[in-house]
């Protein structure tokens, strides 16, 4: 079973929601180094729908330097999506949640798509979990984690904190 990894931007209060909303005065070099060393460790992403949808308007039109846009549209990507059937992004393909544990790639990175990230919890598919904890306090907005999770314990696997109060934590599933 690959290893599956979900990265999210939250507030202080657990907002996930439209992170380029809020996130951007605390964006700096070093955070910009940290997501794309992330990228480039995965193998592949695994999207929700309306994340999909969302990166797949955007991505194929983006270009920079550094390679973090090639990176995007190039590696494979998968939606778990009962409504999609026919993904326009290059290297797309629709699954099921069943199909997760027999995909062929080691490191799976997991953005935004907060449904799927629940499912993921509830079937006890997620091994890490990296925040980018932002010093923003929102007051509303969708909250990363929703009641009936069951309980997860994580581990604090690292730490790092950026010069704008930003926190990258990372916690990994502890071996059973």
């Amino acid at each position: 079973m690959p290893k599956v990894t979900v990265t999210e931007y939250v507030s202080l209060d657990g907002v996930f929601e439209e992170p380029g909303q809020w996130s951007f005065p605390f964006w700096t070099d070093e955070v910009a180094k940290w997501k794309f060393d992330e990228l480039h460790a995965a193998d592949a992403q695994l999207l929700g729908r309306v994340t999909y949808e969302g990166f797949a308007a955007a991505w194929p039109t983006m270009t920079d330097e550094a390679g973090f846009a090639d990176r995007m549209n190039g590696m494979q990507k998968y939606v778990v999506s009962s409504t999609l059937t026919d993904p326009s992004w290059t290297n797309t393909k629709v699954i099921s949640v069943d199909a997760i544990r027999g995909l062929p790639e080691e490191n799976i990175l997991v953005a935004g798509s907060g449904r799927l990230v629940d499912t993921l919890f509830r079937e006890g598919i997620v091994d890490e979990l990296r925040l980018l904890v932002h010093p923003i306090v929102l007051g509303s907005g969708r909250q990363l984690f929703h009641d009936g999770l069951p309980t997860t314990s994580l581990t604090l696997e690292d730490q790092q904190t950026f010069s704008t109060g930003v926190l990258a934590l990372t916690y990994r599933r502890p071996a059973a």
